[in-house]
């Protein structure tokens, strides 16, 4: 058996989602690539995937191996490069995730610019406002807002967004301005589950962090329509600073309460540990976190 090949072969199924969109992706027959990944499950004496009618996961083992043997392959790849005199270029691809907001504002413009830089790179950015596995959807680097559960994950810090409360002008002139969170109980929210790090009603005081919430009148489920819903004068919400920072500036909606705003969340870049990393997941570190400090610092 070939063990590059196997290796290969289980990947492309893997990242293809099943074994028949794997052997298309390869254009082999569906029995030789599965065959070829039975064959290395019977060499490892493990299953490494789960067959099921949607398609196929990843076991424990299954998880572990072909994360080793994506590193194998790159580090190979790399070492071929280098010996016929073509190191500095970077190939393959990289998938990289972020919120959706946060991506389009800060994050793509930068990608782009990579992009433009190492043309061969073939880039997958997923915007989406959850939090993605980076071991179960094949991720090499994930921009994160809020405190970071314990894992193996390598974060590198690169700024904060502040946690902000707003309405618009013509919601305050109907029902007045709240002047200290206490007030808050007296007015019409706006909630939202579209965003997994969505910011709590929660304030500063004199001493520990304290919550007052709005009385919840209108809910959603995206960022997007929660932000359409206070512009439309319908309530207060509680948004990051850069979902809002276009309708701050412009005046369509005021910040309120900022004294009493809590900390706020840190923004990190998360990719999964090896030593040394991929060489393209390095350069495309070395090229990002500069700029989101930049972008984050203003």
């Amino acid at each position: 058996m070939d063990r590059l090949d196997a290796m290969s072969v289980l990947l492309a199924v893997v990242e293809a989602g099943s074994l028949s969109a794997g052997a298309r992706r390869l254009r082999a027959p569906l029995a030789t690539v599965s065959r070829k990944v039975s064959d290395l499950e019977k060499h490892l004496g493990v299953p490494l995937v789960l067959r099921t009618s949607r398609g196929l996961a990843l076991t424990e083992e299954g998880r572990a191996f072909a994360a080793a043997s994506r590193r194998i392959l790159e580090d190979l790849e790399a070492a071929e490069r280098q010996a016929a005199g073509d190191y500095g270029a970077l190939r393959g691809g990289l998938h990289v995730t972020a919120p959706i907001a946060f991506g389009e504002r800060h994050l793509l413009p930068i990608a782009l610019d990579f992009l433009k830089e190492h043309p061969e790179i073939n880039l997958r950015l997923t915007l989406a406002d959850r939090q993605v596995s980076l071991a179960d959807e094949h991720v090499d680097v994930a921009l994160r807002i809020g405190h970071l559960a314990d894992s193996a994950l390598i974060a590198t810090r690169i700024g904060a967004v502040r946690r902000v409360i707003c309405a618009s002008p013509a919601y305050l002139a109907r029902r007045g301005v709240p002047h200290q969170p206490d007030d808050l109980a007296r007015h019409d929210g706006i909630s939202f589950q579209g965003f997994a790090t969505a910011p709590e009603w929660r304030y500063r005081g004199d001493s520990a962090a304290f919550a007052v919430e709005p009385r919840p009148t209108f809910a959603v489920n995206t960022t997007n329509a929660a932000i359409q819903a206070a512009l439309a004068g319908i309530g207060i919400i509680r948004v990051l600073s850069y979902q809002v920072a276009d309708q701050l500036q412009a005046g369509d909606l005021r910040e309120l309460l900022a004294e009493h705003a809590p900390a706020p969340l840190p923004v990190n870049l998360l990719h999964a540990p090896a030593d040394p990393p991929a060489r393209k997941v390095r350069s495309f570190l070395d090229w990002t976190i500069p700029r989101l400090r930049e972008r984050l610092a203003h």
